[in-house]
């Protein structure tokens, strides 16, 4: 039985510094958290997403380590420089989720005719915990109209920094009467070349080096896995440490070694940033597109279209089923170094 609803999906947020909108502390539209070498921008408005990292290198100089925002952008998580994908990671084929015999047909939000991204990319989040170095972002989809996932389940994200370290965590608890397949993931975008704060970009992209020690791949149509996990594409095998280079990539990758980073090395200045992630993130993505400043490496539980290949029974694709009352959290860090 294929179960069909229309959904209004969740107006993204006014940008800050638009007419009519407060920006008193009891309505921010930014706030900013700061330690040691890292300063991060937190949209609570904007799907709990982010609008600038900034690292402090070893010469004093402030720099853009995540893909800076405009302004004029914040109400669009997409633009940003990373954002939380809620309840599941990439894309689901045509929209349509299938479950337990059952299929819903979702809004096809994704510019392909997928939904993408997970279903609360537009959400307010309420921050539930401040301090100068840490915010607790929260969401209960309980009350919300609009949210493009049948069930309903609460979210939790946390950013904090230490030192020369971000952590990032994710949860997701079942808070309906059935259980459901989810998943998690973030996309933040890195800058090519870590130029300082405010200054004008290089005219040519950096190609810093990137080392990725996961052992296996998937097979993509479309962006979209198409059966089990097998042969890293030579595009993206990064084991050995390579630079990033020019080549267009956007490919899945699982199999991690276990404790191993993921590694980006930039020569000028001379600075390592180690990505490490918890088990419950199986997956990463991998998406360089060409002539751009930026890439991502994205922490994920589930291959794209997992939730398809979960209910056709393929192995090892990172969804996790939830139960009632039951939650499946992880974290991710990126770590300085120089």
């Amino acid at each position: 039985m294929t179960m069909v609803e229309e959904i209004t999906p969740i107006a993204p947020a006014t940008p800050a510094g638009a007419p009519g909108v407060s920006t008193t502390d009891a309505d921010e539209r930014v706030v900013t958290i700061r330690d040691g070498a890292w300063e991060l921008d937190v949209l609570p408005r904007t799907g709990a997403s982010l609008a600038g990292g900034r690292i402090r290198t070893a010469d004093g100089v402030w720099r853009d380590l995540l893909r800076p925002a405009r302004p004029t952008v914040h109400g669009e998580a997409a633009k940003c420089s990373s954002f939380a994908m809620v309840p599941w990671s990439n894309r689901i084929r045509d929209g349509v989720l299938a479950y337990g015999g059952r299929s819903w047909q979702l809004q096809r939000n994704g510019a392909d005719g997928t939904a993408i991204h997970g279903a609360v990319l537009h959400a307010a989040w309420d921050v539930v915990e401040r301090r100068e170095d840490r915010v607790v972002l929260e969401l209960d989809t309980s009350d919300l109209v609009g949210v493009n996932f049948p069930w309903r389940f609460r979210a939790r994200i946390t950013y904090t920094v230490s030192g020369s370290r971000l952590t990032v965590g994710t949860s997701v608890r079942n808070v309906d009467r059935e259980s459901f397949p989810a998943g998690f993931g973030h996309h933040p975008y890195l800058q090519r070349t870590l130029a300082p704060v405010g200054a004008t970009p290089p005219a040519e992209p950096g190609n810093p080096l990137l080392e990725v020690p996961l052992r296996h791949g998937y097979s993509l149509v479309d962006a979209m896995a198409v059966g089990p996990a097998g042969t890293i594409p030579r595009r993206a095998d990064f084991r050995t440490g390579r630079p990033l280079g020019s080549r267009f990539v956007d490919d899945v990758l699982t199999g991690w070694d276990p404790g191993a980073p993921i590694r980006v090395h930039y020569d000028e200045p001379d600075v390592d940033v180690d990505l490490h992630a918890d088990p419950v993130y199986s997956h990463l993505v991998v998406y360089a597109p060409r002539r751009r400043s930026y890439f991502a490496v994205e922490p994920v539980t589930n291959v794209n279209d997992g939730f398809a290949l979960h209910a056709a029974g393929v192995p090892g694709t990172g969804v996790f089923v939830l139960e009632p009352g039951e939650e499946r959290a992880g974290e991710f860090s990126l770590t300085v170094r120089g």
